[in-house]
């Protein structure tokens, strides 16, 4: 089975301490439900810095990365129906489902 990278954009944090839990509760829904197929649960992040070959750095990126997961899955389109209930969508995000390839 081949690994696959979620990264998840564009969501907005909950604000307050009832939509945190909210939030947290539903995520762990969502990991509980992909079961073993679940690697590494993974992270949000924090601000990120864009660097350029010539060595600018720019605040964020074009859409900022959130946070991610690794899932393992049979193809790349059962990774993508793993990654259709994330909570991230509720906040306004998405799931860029990418390959971890071998090396």
């Amino acid at each position: 089975m081949a690994k696959y990278l979620f990264i998840y954009h564009g969501a907005k944090a909950p604000e307050g301490e009832d939509a945190q839990q909210q939030a947290m509760a539903a995520w762990m829904s969502w990991m509980e439900g992909i079961g073993a197929a679940l690697v590494d649960g993974g992270a949000p992040v924090g601000k990120s810095k864009t660097v350029s070959a010539s060595g600018t750095v720019d605040d964020g990126g074009a859409n900022p990365v959130a946070g991610y997961s690794i899932v393992e899955a049979d193809s790349h389109a059962a990774a993508a129906r793993m990654a259709e209930g994330c909570p991230v969508h509720a906040d306004g995000g998405s799931v860029e489902v990418a390959e971890i390839l071998p090396m």
